[in-house]
């Protein structure tokens, strides 16, 4: 009975075939292996009966002569005789004589796999040695580095050979697809914008969403990823998950982005230079009515003829052009046994498909790293410096009840209208309320900023003894930002007229210096490996700027660079303000991972954080975490099985906090400026309270569980990971409306609510193909997300909240036991004769309910996504690479404001209509109903990539080129009909609306990478 079960497990793993070269190789067949994975469990322990077997008995050793617990040894000609080495790495197999003119197979995790003859001998020492492939593999955490084989958390890691390529100006772009879990967003193209991301979902509503991000060590926010040059990027380390992120306690909720650039390398020196250039494109733009097709239409509607002006202007066309986007990068390097560095320039340059919209961006960096005493001393030191010139269009334009971006007035505009007056002026049509001219504030509004950054860091690691390491690590980053704007008379817009033109400068600077002092001890003994880490760390920030603004200019020459020239008497309050504060982080943490006979992996964390931006009852926040690895192929009940060359168990749990979205006074009773009065006869200004106390303000917390498997099969050619979480924000932090009394101002900041998020993430790397000269893997991963807000309400020193309903957007909601931005709407049923739409009376009463919990309103789905997915299958063949990046979204729907806005026939007298609204023939529209409500799906051919790189001897003075050709957004498909369906889901305030963007462009890029000998 027991051969034939084991002959049925034979049959389900694989059979064998000749192939052409006479080699005979494995293939599996198309059985669920966990099938296979149950019968070699259970019968793998029952003992081999066979008569006059032959015992072979060795030890296992690794490149330095340790022994191997846990190695397996197998028949190769019969998977089934098989046992694994004991703790001193010994072992003895019975094998049968039929086999003993077969082949051993030794192997471990992390391993060269060794075959050796049986040969009739009786004793088999093997010495296994690394892998470089899985071994070489490093994965940076918080505060240090760890072997992916060892990594008990959800990790994502996307090294540089795989990063997204092209015309890239941000790191987000690069892993775009890359990671499951991860969705990187890009609303929009505008010059110097940079896409979002969210890390398994929205875990605050105004704490922050955004991941910490990591730079060699140096901690920031988002803005600290312009610094980044994107061909200076060795890896992006992505954790994902509390028990990976903990160590981060107060900023880790979100999650934490990990750059690591590249580094110097001893030996001779090298240069090399890497250079990009696209146009970029306009794929797709709204149709709207032209000249001839308007005035037939406004004549319909009774549109007087004094609103045709008899030009035929396609206003979208004359404020675009072709974009244009170059990256250059010069980096060299080097060093000595003992010093190494690297340094480049970068410069990226950008110039818009919107008329005066660019961005000029400029990095210089360099890395230094010495080693001192007999190498126990290790001194590293970074330096970066960045400057970042901004010429903006402007991003909200004002007209009578819609306000929206420059280039979506285009759409707005009646196609009769001329450019210019017939004395050369910008055409006005004074019988319009707050009618203006784009193309003239595209070419008289001022609008540009200079954003500066410098920061530098050093560490020195010192071992004191053997497996004792004390550490030291300080950086400083300070940021400038000026942003100038000057809106002359000559813009057409009617507050500049009146006011005979408008400047402000605003000026903001950040100050930012982190400190931290480690001790890290590694022992091993025998089958035990203990790793502990104990850190103090001291971070400070300090916030300072300033606000001007003044009117009434007698000439535009100096735009905003000489406010005093402006009409004093015109200033109003509000006009001037400026603000310093700071905020003090200090933490105390400790980690110890455990490893036992690299059989089972245990990591716990603990980090203690104290924060001034709290209430003065909870400065103090803790964050624990735990979290287990099992791998399984080292246990003897997997010793003969086939199916699974790599097979880990994982699980964690941890508590995360955050802090983002607060700022320094938060927690205090405020008082502020609230208008001016006379008494005596003097002007005297008044004052009230703007902001109530909460001396409870406390940590925002995150609890997260995550199960795991890491696996690979099929000798290795099919790899991959699944995931499953679920995290719950507890103490959310919210702007919460309070009744007065007993507060003396309306809201407050507090810690009532909590949000459910869960889900599913699975990624999978297939090799089709293998051989010395060609290799075709397709990879892809898929992410399945749900959230839900479990509670708004709640109380404040005693006084009950019932916010079970909070608007959040466009006819979406806060709503309990909903995901964030439910859409709860009124529902469109026709039109009245008089082309008026009609919507559904619900509760019959014969009144439509507008209100925030009308009965009249339905649910028609959410503005999160609940699900994205990717598709990054990659082709290389000699020296032809060929990659891909399809990715998509889904599960989620869209309010179109602007379609609502440009499909109402009784706006045409004064603008222009969607061609579709002919059809619609909706006059006018008293409701936000679910007309405009739209399926938000897409998938995205993103980027593809087609590169040929070229070596040769004969190349003096170059060790190699690449030539790259990349295509970004060539392809998109969706229901959606506004110009990309991809909007902002960050999740705060106003998202799932579209009120028009930006254009999302499309571009072809070429591209050169030349490495110097």
């Amino acid at each position: 009975m027991k051969d034939l079960f084991l002959l049925v497990l034979q049959f389900a793993s694989c059979t064998t075939s000749e192939e052409p070269d006479g080699k005979t190789r494995r293939r599996r067949r198309d059985i669920p292996g966990i099938l296979s994975i149950l019968l070699l469990i259970t019968f793998s322990a029952i003992p081999v009966l066979a008569q006059n077997d032959i015992r072979i008995s060795g030890t296992i050793t690794n490149e330095n002569g340790e022994t191997i617990p846990g190695a397996s040894i197998r028949i190769k000609e019969n998977a089934r005789i098989g046992t694994v080495t004991d703790v001193n790495g010994k072992y003895e197999l019975s094998v049968p004589k039929e086999y003993l003119g077969g082949k051993l197979v030794i192997s471990y995790v992390g391993y060269n796999t060794e075959e050796l003859d049986i040969a009739n001998q009786t004793t088999i020492n093997v010495k296994l040695l690394p892998n470089i492939e899985t071994l070489g593999e490093i994965v940076v955490v918080g505060y240090g580095t760890q072997q992916k084989k060892d990594i008990t958390g959800a990790v994502a890691t996307i090294s540089s050979e795989n990063l997204n390529q092209g015309a890239v100006t941000n790191p987000l772009q690069q892993i775009a697809g890359r990671a499951a879990g991860v969705n990187v967003s890009q609303t929009g193209s505008e010059p110097g914008s940079a896409p979002s991301v969210r890390i398994r979902g929205i875990t605050s509503l105004i704490g922050g969403n955004d991941p910490l991000v990591v730079v060699d060590g140096i901690q920031g926010n988002m803005d600290l990823l312009n610094q980044v040059p994107p061909n200076e990027i060795e890896s992006i380390d992505i954790l994902k998950d509390a028990s990976a992120t903990a160590i981060y306690g107060s900023r880790g909720a979100p999650g934490v982005i990990i750059v690591t650039t590249k580094k110097g390398k001893e030996g001779k020196t090298t240069v090399e230079y890497a250079a990009t250039a696209s146009a970029d494109f306009i794929p797709r733009k709204l149709d709207v009515l032209g000249a001839d097709e308007w005035w037939e239409q406004a004549q319909l509607n009774g549109v007087p003829a004094s609103a045709n002006h008899g030009s035929s202007t396609d206003w979208y066309n004359i404020l675009t052009r072709t974009g244009n986007t170059q990256n250059h990068t010069l980096s060299f390097g080097g060093g000595l046994p003992t010093f190494s560095y690297r340094a480049s320039v970068t410069a990226i340059l950008q110039n818009g498909v919107v008329l005066n919209s660019s961005n000029r961006k400029y990095i210089a960096r360099v890395q230094a790293t010495q080693r001192a005493l007999d190498d126990k001393l290790t001194l590293t030191i970074n330096l970066n410096n960045s400057i970042n010139n901004t010429t903006g269009s402007p991003s909200s334009v004002n007209r009578a009840a819609f306000s929206t971006n420059l280039i979506t007035n285009a759409y707005l505009m009646r196609p009769t209208d001329p450019v210019y007056n017939t004395d050369g002026s910008y055409y006005t049509d004074p019988n319009v309320f707050e009618y203006f001219n784009p193309y003239a504030i595209s070419q008289t509004v001022v609008n540009e900023g200079k954003n500066s950054n410098l920061f530098g860091s050093l560490r020195a690691d010192l071992e004191i003894v053997d497996g004792l390491t004390a550490g030291w690590f300080g950086s400083w980053r300070k940021t400038d930002n000026t942003w100038g704007y000057f809106l002359p008379a000559a813009s057409t817009v009617a507050s500049a007229i009146n006011n005979k033109g408008i400047a402000n400068i605003t000026n903001n600077r950040q100050d930012e210096k982190l400190m931290d002092i480690s001790l890290n001890y590694q022992k091993k003994a025998g089958q035990h490996i203990v790793n502990g880490l104990a850190v103090y760390e001291w971070q400070n920030q300090t916030y300072q700027g300033n606000y001007a603004q003044a009117r009434g200019f007698v000439n535009d020459i100096a735009t905003y660079n000489a406010l005093q020239l402006g009409d004093l008497s015109r200033v109003q309050p509000g006009d001037m303000s400026s603000y310093k504060n700071d905020r003090t982080l200090v933490s105390f943490l400790g980690r110890v991972n455990y490893s036992f006979a690299d059989r089972y992996l245990f990591t716990v964390s603990f980090r203690r954080d104290g924060s001034s931006v709290f209430g003065k009852n909870n400065k103090w926040g803790n964050f624990p975490s735990a979290s287990v690895a099992w791998q399984l192929l080292q246990e003897s009940f997997m010793a003969g099985q086939k199916l699974f060359d790599q097979l880990k168990l994982r699980a964690g749990y941890g508590v995360t906090g955050n802090q983002q979205g607060l700022y320094p006074q938060n927690s205090l009773s405020l008082v502020g400026a609230a208008g001016v009065t006379y008494f005596g006869g003097s002007q005297i200004t008044n004052f009230t309270i703007t902001q109530n106390v909460n001396e409870d303000l406390r940590w925002e917390t995150r609890k997260q569980a995550n199960i795991g498997v890491d696996f690979a099969l099929l000798d290795s050619r099919l790899s991959g990971s699944i995931d499953a979480f679920t995290a719950t924000t507890d103490n959310l932090l919210f702007n919460y409306s309070v009744p007065q009394p007993p507060f003396p101002y309306g809201t407050i900041i507090a810690n009532v609510g909590s949000i459910l998020n869960k889900g599913l993430e699975v990624s999978l790397s297939y090799q089709l193909i293998k051989t010395d000269n060609t290799t075709l893997t397709l990879a892809g991963n898929v992410s399945l997300l749900k959230n839900e807000v479990l509670e708004l309400s709640g109380s404040i020193n005693g006084v009950p909240l019932n916010t079970d309903y909070v608007s959040w957007g466009p006819n979406s909601f806060l709503i309990k036991g909903k995901p964030i931005g439910t859409f709860f709407i009124l529902q469109h049923t026709g039109k009245t004769e008089n082309n008026a739409e009609t919507v559904a009376d619900r509760d019959g009463n014969g009144i439509i309910d507008q209100g925030v919990r009308s009965p009249d309103r339905a649910y028609a789905g959410n503005a999160l996504p609940t699900h994205t997915y990717a598709f990054t299958p990659t082709l290389r063949h000699k020296k032809l690479d060929v990659t891909m990046v399809l990715r998509g979204s889904g599960g989620n729907k869209i309010y179109n404001g602007l379609r609502q806005n440009l499909s109402l026939m009784e706006n045409i007298g004064k603008a222009n209509v969607l061609k579709s609204a002919v059809a619609d023939g909706i006059y006018t529209t008293q409701y936000g109903s679910d007309l405009w409500l739209e399926n938000g799906s897409y998938l995205r051919l993103d980027n593809i990539t087609v590169g040929y790189t070229i070596r040769s001897a004969s190349l003096k003075y170059i060790d190699h080129l690449r030539i790259a050709l990349t295509a970004n957004n060539l392809a998109l498909i969706t229901r959606y009909s506004g110009v990309d369906p991809e909007l902002n889901v960050s999740g705060g305030n106003g998202f799932g609306g579209d009120n028009g963007i930006y254009p999302r462009t499309r571009s072809i890029a070429l591209g050169l990478n030349v490495v110097f000998k």
